[in-house]
Parts: structure tokens; C-alpha cells; sequence
């Protein structure tokens, strides 16, 4: 073949590519969406390039989503249902740890410190709250089990002839109720009975002062009184008796390892001069 026919019959192929290229490409335009949504259903982009999420991760957030849905229709029509938790707790996995009050938190020192002064006075506004209660409203008798008793132990003392003082663990049989720890401090601050006083037993708890409240949280518990508690005739050795009559007793509870000593439902640094209840008191440290 002569040079002129090669070249004729390059000129011929390059324009029959050229002409199928023109064609494809106007084709691919015309049809354009019909492509996209072909590629969009069956996602072979997605397969051959790995992009997108995976059908696991598809099906947990289909599953979020829908019980969030379900969550939303359920609140828009029971109006209580705002009370039941958090959207958070709702819709966590199952296996994931809900932390519950007394439970260890995590976090720097400036968090945790934080933390504990908010706890603080969240709890003293809930004492506080008490407080105002049972001097507002009558004094009701406590659930009790009919003819039960449990019994108790309280702490009195007594000074024998060398001068020695003596801390004594005396029995008593109380109602059984839902109110033990209360129940038992308030014996306790009724002073020794007829029978105990002929025993030389004497309490250093002042005889005006009241039991306001008394709650456990986590292995504290924390008791309110009255004002009456900080005045005690005694002197300092009177403060520091009242004080081990209280933490001894409370702490005779299995579940209590120490006192927070309170007074109106707020926390006070010292009873008289130097007894220290600024702070949980254990028996350790009386």
C-alpha cells in the first residue's frame, strides 16, 4: 500500500473514532439522570471504591433512628413520659454501664473537687428542704411491723470511781421500721432510762436537742439537728462525748463507716472548741 492510501485510511479511522466518541458522550448526556439514578440504587460505586458506610454501621443507625422515632411518638403522646429518663439512657446499647449514684467518677482534681462541692450542697438544700418539713408539719408515727422488735445498740457512758470515763454499748428493742438508723439515734438522744441511770449511765447529749433528719448516702450518714446540739454545759469533754455518741452509734449500722454531723441541715466546723465535725467523723478519728 502506497504512502497516500496509509494516510487516507489513518484519516478514515481517526475520524470514525472520533464520530463514535461524539456519539457516546451525547448519548451518555441525554440519558445522564437515567444513569445516576441506576448507579444510586445499586451502588456499584460504592462497592468497587469501598466508600459509604458499611451495612452494619446502616443497619445500627436505622436502628437509632427508628428508636428515636419511636421514642419522639411516645413522648407526643403520653406527656410523663419526658420523667422517664433521658434520651441518652433510652436509646443507649444495652451493654453499656449506666453510672449510678456512688458510683467512682473519673476526671482531673479540679473536676472531681467540683463535683463533690456540688454534691455538697445539692445535699444540704435536700437536708435543708427536710428540715423545713418536719418543723412545718406535724410529727406522723413511722411505718412500724405490728408486734416486732429489733434490737439496737447505743452508746452511753459512765465515770467510775478512779474518775475513768467509760464508753458503754447498752441494748435496746425497738418497733421494727423502715426508719432503723433514725429510729435508733433518737433513743439515743431520749438520755439513759430509769433502769440504765441506777447503772451509773449518763449521756452528754444536751436534753433539748432534736434529731431533724438523718439519710445514708454511699457509707456516710448524715445527721441534722437542731441548734440546740451546739450548746452542751459540759465543756469540751461534753462536745467530744456527744459527738462518740453519735458516730458510735451510727456506725454500728453495718452499711455506715462514718457521720457527717449537721445542724439546721448545714455543715458546721466545730462543736464548742476544737471538736472537729466540719467533715465525716469515723471512729477512727474520735
Amino acid at each position: 500500500m502506497s504512502a497516500m492510501a496509509r494516510k487516507k485510511a489513518g484519516g478514515a479511522w481517526l475520524l470514525f473514532w472520533l464520530a463514535f466518541l461524539i456519539g457516546v458522550t451525547v448519548l451518555f448526556m441525554v440519558n445522564m439522570e437515567r444513569i445516576k439514578g441506576t448507579l444510586s440504587e445499586t451502588r456499584v460505586l460504592e462497592k468497587l471504591f469501598k466508600t459509604g458506610k458499611t451495612s452494619s454501621e446502616e443497619e445500627t443507625a436505622g436502628d437509632l433512628e427508628r428508636q428515636i422515632q419511636d421514642i419522639a411518638n411516645a413522648a407526643a403522646e403520653d406527656p410523663s413520659f419526658a420523667g422517664k429518663g433521658s434520651l441518652a439512657e433510652q436509646v443507649a446499647p444495652s451493654g453499656d454501664p449506666v453510672q449510678s449514684e456512688g458510683s467512682v467518677q473519673q476526671g482531673s482534681p479540679a473536676e472531681l473537687n467540683s463535683q463533690l462541692q456540688q454534691g455538697n450542697t445539692a445535699l444540704e438544700a435536700e437536708t435543708a428542704v427536710g428540715v423545713e418539713q418536719n418543723e412545718s408539719k406535724p410529727v406522723q408515727e413511722k411505718p412500724g411491723l405490728p408486734g416486732k422488735t429489733v434490737e439496737r445498740s447505743v452508746y452511753l457512758m459512765r465515770v467510775d470511781t478512779a474518775g475513768t470515763v467509760l464508753w458503754t454499748s447498752v441494748k435496746r428493742d425497738l418497733p421494727a421500721s423502715n426508719s432503723p438508723l433514725l429510729d435508733t439515734l433518737e433513743s439515743l438522744i431520749k438520755g439513759p432510762s430509769a433502769t440504765e441511770e441506777k447503772q451509773g449511765l449518763i449521756s452528754l447529749i444536751p436534753k433539748n436537742a432534736k434529731i431533724q433528719n438523718a439519710i445514708v448516702r454511699g457509707s456516710t450518714a448524715y445527721i441534722s439537728f437542731n441548734e440546740d446540739f451546739l450548746f452542751n454545759t459540759y465543756g469540751v469533754e461534753g462536745y467530744a462525748g456527744q459527738r462518740r455518741q453519735i458516730v458510735l452509734t451510727a456506725t454500728e449500722f453495718s452499711n455506715v463507716k462514718d457521720v457527717q454531723i449537721l445542724i439546721d441541715g448545714k455543715r458546721v466546723d466545730y462543736l464548742g472548741e476544737g471538736i472537729w465535725i466540719g467533715s465525716p467523723v469515723s471512729r477512727n478519728m474520735l
